[in-house]
């Protein structure tokens, strides 16, 4: 949940709104869905030593295709999730800035001042994707939880403090909206692809349910919390990103819409890596490297090369589709719930009938009715994410 966080936790009042409140409850079972299999693909790697990885668990259930398949849908995910990272820039700063003159060159050259900044944080994010360790901006990046508390605390100081109020009432539920809403709610899970290092990598590993559980419920809480307030706050009216919302000139609000900036920065190249390295893998780069000095050098920069084109292609697909909104819903859908609900599934209950042969009969009905709960995500919400996506052009 850590790459997504800053993305989800800001479309949590549009999702709110697209759904009404009775589309919570389908947030909460959401998360206790993810929740569980997220203990699923614990007792997966428990089933052997050699399983380390989520590709690895695809492996050990379905053979060479079913790693194939798991890399697949966690790289397209994570390409996806930097496009929003990029869109999201994009939009904040042209909410701080929207009349940048001194970055006109920019603009002229993407089409304006949204996608001019769109360019520029390209740019500037580029030379972190070149560096092969990223120790550093990892652990600048477990600020994440940290900045998403201030991003709470000053849209709620917005709504108490700087006189916008919490007098929208909001609506029940809208039917039109759920698969949006239900397609954003997976999306603020989809952690899934780090859970197995976080778990092999831990001293205490009977510990990890209940750092599994602890993180859950703050990340529920605080999506929750956000989409509450910021329902209340805006209403109908709330924008993909409840910062667009948020009035001009106010400190809270700029103190919201920089720490909504910082986030993607800290974290692009954290997105990009692991394509990278699969593309340098197959590559074979990682046997250059020990070639001596001019195999070392064309490694290199063939590594930067292939991680400079990352950075491009993101950049033209935020420009081409700058619908926040929809390629989070899209993503949400698509991939993050293939990932949390219908793989860990699967491949458990191949693995156990392998394992021990037999199940426990709630076990099957509970793993049988999220994969046919995550078929109706998948296919209702990619459905719809791709209709809102063509009809906006």
């Amino acid at each position: 949940m850590g790459t997504s966080q800053g993305v989800g936790i800001l479309s949590m009042p549009y999702a709110l709104s697209q759904g009404g409140w009775l589309s919570l409850a389908i947030f909460i079972t959401i998360a206790a869905i993810c929740f569980y299999t997220g203990i699923l693909l614990q007792r997966c790697i428990d089933s052997s030593s050699l399983v380390k990885t989520y590709p690895d668990i695809g492996e050990l259930a379905f053979g060479r295709k079913g790693r194939i398949a798991v890399a697949a849908f966690m790289y397209l995910e994570l390409y996806l999730v930097a496009i929003d990272f990029l869109i999201l820039e994009g939009d904040n700063l042209e909410k701080l800035f929207p009349n940048a003159s001194f970055f006109s060159s920019f603009h002229r050259i993407a089409g304006g001042t949204r996608q001019g900044f769109v360019l520029l944080f390209a740019l500037l994010v580029l030379p972190t994707t070149w560096f092969r360790s990223l120790d550093l901006l990892a652990y600048v990046s477990l600020g994440g939880v940290l900045a998403s508390a201030i991003l709470v605390a000053s849209v709620l100081w917005v709504g108490a403090a700087d006189g916008v109020g919490f007098r929208e009432g909001g609506v029940a539920v809208r039917w039109g909206g759920v698969p949006t809403a239900m397609s954003l709610y997976a999306f603020c899970f989809s952690g899934h692809a780090v859970f197995p290092m976080i778990y092999t990598g831990m001293r205490n590993r009977r510990m990890f349910p209940h750092v599994l559980l602890i993180c859950f419920i703050i990340c529920t809480l605080a999506y929750g919390v956000m989409g509450v307030i910021g329902y209340l706050m805006y209403g109908g009216s709330l924008r993909s990103q409840v910062t667009l919302n948020l009035p001009a000139r106010k400190l809270s609000s700029s103190i919201a819409i920089y720490t909504t900036l910082i986030n993607p920065f800290t974290k692009f190249a954290l997105l990009i890596t692991p394509i990278a390295e699969a593309i340098e893998g197959v590559l074979g780069l990682g046997t250059a490297t020990t070639g001596g000095k001019p195999a070392q050098y064309r490694a290199a920069a063939v590594s930067v090369s292939v991680r400079t084109a990352l950075v491009v292609s993101t950049t033209a697909v935020a420009l081409a589709v700058p619908f926040f909104a929809y390629v989070v819903a899209l993503t949400g859908s698509f991939l993050s719930a293939t990932a949390t609900m219908l793989l860990p599934c699967a491949c458990y209950l191949r693995i156990s009938s392998r394992a021990s042969g037999k199940l426990g009969v709630l076990e099957i009905v509970a793993c049988v009715g999220i994969i046919v709960l995550g078929l109706g995500v998948i296919v209702i919400g990619t459905y719809s994410s791709l209709k809102q996506i063509v009809q906006s052009f």
